[in-house]
């Protein structure tokens, strides 16, 4: 056997490139995660048996996590969209990141690298009660707090690969 071969054995990659057809399936998922499966196999010219193959392939690498929903937080009462920079004072990094798991209105939160630890979303019904959540944690970590005017753009993927 050529060492070449051998060496592609030995350290298999999966490629993490998207074909056109998987690129299709992806980008008609994106704009409505409920279309059928038929549907979405005449959308992207294959069979609905080829499309689920696709599918069930694309969950397995990982490229899809989850057929979700995409909730409005003005249309349950959350008026005010903040952006909270956290960072913990010494010794207090864990206790800082349960807290924020604690307070349900921390939608996401990122670790990063710079002055600030976190960086978190949270929604909230109005400012006093945007006070309130920063106060519980202001004994523990220094906070700079901006409210989000507007997105404009949304939360989206990056760009598809295509092999």
């Amino acid at each position: 056997m050529p060492y070449y071969i051998r060496k592609y054995r030995q350290f298999p990659k999966e490629s993490k490139m998207l074909n056109n057809i998987d690129q299709r399936i992806l980008e008609t998922l994106q704009s409505d995660a409920r279309i059928s499966l038929k549907e979405l196999a005449l959308q992207v010219g294959l069979s609905s048996p080829s499309v689920s193959e696709r599918l069930q392939r694309l969950e397995e690498r990982g490229v899809i996590r989850a057929f979700t929903i995409d909730i409005d937080p003005q249309a349950l009462g959350y008026q005010l969209q903040a952006i909270v920079r956290i960072r913990p004072l010494p010794g207090k990094l864990q206790i800082v990141q349960k807290l924020i798991e604690q307070i349900p209105e921390f939608c996401e939160c990122d670790k990063v690298t710079g002055e600030d630890c976190y960086i978190a979303r949270l929604f909230v019904r109005s400012i006093a009660q945007l006070d309130e959540i920063i106060d519980r944690i202001a004994d523990k970590a220094e906070t700079n707090t901006a409210i989000v005017k507007s997105q404009p753009i949304k939360r989206r993927p990056p760009p598809f690969g295509i092999a």
